[in-house]
């Protein structure tokens, strides 16, 4: 049985699967080797924390009980320690990714469960990192984590049928859907997703339409909940521009970058972290 939960990496997605994970009943640590970094997580789960009380999405009681199950700390080692599943939510770099999972291989038990959250790369070669392929696996959550539903969870070559199932119940006491896809470069919603992303890029570039009104055609003629410039935004157009290139090596043309996707972000402009990308975010309400 999971009890104790290990998030590795307190940025965006890793403060928003410790805040589900500790809701979800979990004793939770988040980890990450910069304290900074760990303040700055803290301060932004608290204010989820009194969002989730202020529109009724949790009680005060329930609040406070998850934040008696949360702790945060800068030693991997001794987390990786007392963890029953570790959940490595690193940026999609393979030479950090390796390293923390050479670390926790060393450090955790022998019935601890590992998961990266990743978009693209592989739980296979991920696996090969540690030495229980078997016990590892991708649990791809999506931005904001607290609200969006799904874990997209993605079987490695070795990844075990028990492990599937650990980590469905997992997904599934953090308030989430599953689906449960074999591992092939952009599992499922990453492969659509970029390449729409992409094509938007394309439009824009040769005239087709403003940002807004490709944004508002694509939203409301396909029904998605946001453009995907400002989904791009959201994400950071470096994250997609490294997705694209992944896609594109292991994929074809197909998802060959839009140059002005390559200018945006050689410019500095990756989305809402640096206030400007598709759209400017300095003194105004996007």
């Amino acid at each position: 049985m999971i009890q104790n939960l290990v998030v590795v990496g307190s940025g965006v997605m890793g403060r928003g699967i410790a805040y589900v994970g500790a809701i979800g009943g979990f004793n939770v640590t988040l980890v990450d080797v910069n304290p900074s970094a760990l303040n700055s997580a803290e301060k932004e789960i608290n204010t989820i924390f009194e969002k989730g009380v202020r529109y009724e999405k949790i009680t005060e009681a329930e609040a406070t009980a998850a934040k008696s199950r949360f702790l945060y700390s800068s030693n991997l080692e001794v987390a990786a320690s007392q963890a029953d599943l570790i959940i490595e939510a690193v940026p999609e770099k393979t030479e950090i990714k390796k390293a923390v999972f050479e670390t926790i291989e060393e450090h955790a038990q022998e019935h601890c469960y590992f998961a990266t959250n990743t978009s693209t790369m592989s739980p296979t070669e991920i696996g090969s990192y540690g030495k229980r392929p078997e016990k590892t696996i991708a649990m791809h959550f999506f931005n904001p984590v607290q609200k969006m539903p799904l874990v997209e969870i993605v079987r490695g070559l070795e990844t075990a049928d028990k492990t599937v199932q650990v980590i469905k119940e997992v997904s599934q006491k953090m308030g989430k859907e599953t689906v449960v896809v074999n591992e092939f470069p952009g599992f499922v919603t990453s492969r659509i997703s970029a390449m729409v992303g992409n094509e938007a890029f394309y439009m824009l570039q040769e005239g087709v339409g403003s940002p807004e009104e490709i944004d508002k055609a694509i939203k409301l003629g396909l029904n998605y909940p946001m453009g995907p410039f400002e989904l791009g935004d959201l994400v950071g157009l470096d994250a997609r521009l490294n997705n694209l290139k992944y896609l594109h090596e292991t994929l074809g043309e197909k998802f060959r970058p839009c140059p002005l996707l390559v200018k945006y972000v050689k410019a500095g402009r990756l989305g809402r972290k640096t206030g400007k990308g598709v759209y400017d975010y300095t003194g105004s309400n996007k």
